[in-house]
């Protein structure tokens, strides 16, 4: 009798298991992360992953936070551009920065990635690593977003902060491995994921490295050195991690070969890609949308058996404020 009251006491003292994804519906989705993340971290388990070898690796935009109805980093060189014209129009050199300057999108977008490289160029060269970074964190401190007046970094989605904590509880290494400049995502992510700089991958641009008044800095540059998209990814991941990850996380088809490349590993695997089919709470879009297009993961995916998340269905709440 006596054990039985101590046992009852027991059971009463130990509080029940906390939900380590409260924001994702009950569901298929979340059930098949947390049986992957159960099953690669029990050691009796034959899908048993060591944690040295827990590596997961996320895009950011469209991924961990929002991208429509453009990149945000193309916001923030389209703020900088307008007001270095302000004070220097002789800067517009070019029909596409004189768009740019003027809101023309249209103009700008229509001019593809190399009126878009001239933006940023324009905006992102010149200073010193640091120095950028400090004037992104200056910019997302009171730029809002036009659509929807929200702060850039309060529109993350709550699920992937859940997710990203999840796998950390579990001894997982978060990387962020996105197509966005490498040291504008390093402005906040530690802040924002609780990623450090040095698990941030992403496009470089040229640079140099000088010594500016006795101090040895790196010097940003016109100019791309790597793009981190596509097939840019595997490759980036290869050189900086040395191992396949064994779950990635994408939205688009531009991380298409970063799930291919963690499936083709010799272990389990869980690819996530998440599919924006929230246009109340978010934004509708994949086949047809020049940002963040999705159809090859759509049509292929699901085969693959990668998860394809619908944020309508598989998220109860979609940014940290709600």
């Amino acid at each position: 009798m006596r054990t039985l009251a101590f046992a009852a006491a027991l059971c009463l003292a130990v509080p029940a298991f906390a939900d380590p994804l409260p924001s994702w519906s009950d569901g298929d989705s979340k059930t098949a992360i947390i049986d992957f993340v159960t099953s690669v971290t029990d050691p009796a388990s034959d899908a048993y992953v060591t944690p040295a070898d827990r590596i997961a690796t996320f895009d950011n935009d469209g991924t961990l936070w929002a991208e429509q109805p453009v990149y945000f980093q193309l916001f923030y060189a389209l703020d900088r551009l307008r007001e270095r014209a302000a004070a220097d129009p002789s800067i517009l050199t070019s029909d596409a920065l004189k768009a740019a300057a003027a809101g023309g999108m249209e103009t700008l977008m229509a001019g593809g990635q190399e009126a878009l490289i001239e933006v940023v160029d324009a905006t992102h060269s010149g200073m010193s690593v640091e120095a950028f970074q400090a004037d992104v964190r200056d910019w997302l401190a009171t730029a809002q977003h036009p659509q929807t007046g929200m702060a850039y970094d309060d529109m993350l989605y709550q699920p992937m902060l859940e997710l990203l904590s999840y796998l950390r509880d579990n001894d997982f290494q978060t990387w962020i491995v996105s197509g966005g400049g490498v040291h504008f995502i390093r402005a906040f992510a530690e802040e924002a994921y609780g990623i450090p700089p040095q698990q941030v991958m992403g496009s470089a641009f040229n640079t140099r490295y000088e010594v500016v008044d006795g101090k040895g800095v790196v010097i940003k540059e016109p100019g791309i050195a790597f793009v981190d998209d596509k097939a840019g990814k595997p490759i980036g991941i290869d050189s900086r991690i040395g191992k396949r990850p064994i779950l990635v996380g994408g939205n688009s088809d531009g991380d298409f070969e970063m799930l291919e490349y963690g499936d083709s590993g010799d272990g389990p695997f869980l690819g996530l890609i998440v599919h924006h089919t929230d246009g109340t709470r978010e934004f509708a879009y994949d086949r047809d949308s020049a940002v963040g297009k999705l159809e090859r993961g759509l049509d292929e995916g699901p085969e693959r058996g990668w998860l394809l998340i619908d944020m309508a269905g598989d998220w109860d709440q979609v940014w940290p404020s709600e």
